[in-house]
């Protein structure tokens, strides 16, 4: 095969990790981080100013938790949604996010290549705000 003709690439370790970029796109893998994706560890639901979000569920569990507040560190209620291996989700712009995980847990997301903390919100949430599923 010619060089250039396919890009072959993974992420293992935990967290995420941005792995190809073109056009105005990227595309990234999110592994389980207990640190991170747990009630008691997550702190935080974030939204995205300039573009939706789409993760999809490759392996094991993972909730995605939807804010439903429209004002900048509001996030209002919060709704869970049980993620389906294989089912597109995608977060709108504008709309507060944040996952849950479990062990073995692996999203694929693909969202604008220039999403980043100066174009995101983010709103503090306490665990007992976090509704379980």
């Amino acid at each position: 095969m010619k060089d250039g003709l396919l890009e072959i690439t993974g992420y293992r370790d935990p967290g995420y990790r941005a792995l190809i970029y073109h056009g105005g796109w990227r595309v990234a893998l999110l592994n389980d981080d207990p640190a991170r994706f747990r009630p008691e560890t997550l702190g935080y639901l974030e939204r995205h100013n300039l573009t939706d979000e789409v993760f999809v569920l490759l392996s094991g569990e993972c909730t995605l938790l939807i804010g439903d507040g429209d004002t900048a560190g509001s996030h209002g209620s919060i709704t869970p949604v049980r993620m389906e291996s294989g089912m597109l989700y995608n977060v709108k712009r504008g709309v507060w996010h944040n996952l849950l995980g479990s062990p073995g847990m692996t999203l694929l997301i693909v969202e604008n290549a220039d999403t980043s903390r100066d174009n995101s919100d983010y709103s503090d949430v306490s665990v007992d705000e976090i509704p379980l599923v």
